[in-house]
């Protein structure tokens, strides 16, 4: 009966969410799949699968220092890095983010703040696909 065109930044049903609460600090590189839920601190850089449904998400008392990959993030709170978003990107109004931001979509609330370059990655398109075929193929002479 209703329909809507916009993708859910949810994690699939059945995927993993973890949680690093208030008062934690993570020193190293954290690597995840489903949900990632930050109320503490990250000092290293924060990854998911690019192609998978990765959900990392940054309240208003979570901190990442380093850079951040990952398909889908809400942030609210503060990031010293640069930010790789594959699909969706939420800036909440008490984000704080201090580095270049890639992003494909963007919802940026009042309030929030970047001090770093915004760059918008297209998606691939079908022609660029077919290009990319056409270029590996061997060549017919």
């Amino acid at each position: 009966m209703f329909s809507s065109n916009r993708k859910s930044a949810a994690p699939s049903v059945g995927a993993a969410t973890s949680l690093i609460a208030r008062g934690v600090t993570v020193r190293g590189d954290v690597h995840f799949s489903g949900a990632l839920h930050l109320d503490g601190t990250v000092e290293g850089s924060i990854h998911a699968d690019l192609s998978g449904d990765g959900v990392l998400t940054v309240s208003e008392t979570g901190n990442v220092v380093g850079r951040i990959e990952v398909p889908h993030a809400v942030i609210n709170g503060g990031v010293k890095g640069d930010v790789n978003v594959a699909e969706r990107l939420e800036l909440a109004p008490l984000a704080r983010v201090d580095g270049d931001v890639h992003y494909q979509v963007l919802e940026m609330a009042a309030g929030a703040q970047v001090n770093g370059k915004m760059i918008h990655q297209a998606p691939v398109t079908v022609r660029q696909l077919a290009q990319q075929a056409i270029d590996a193929a061997p060549a017919l002479t």
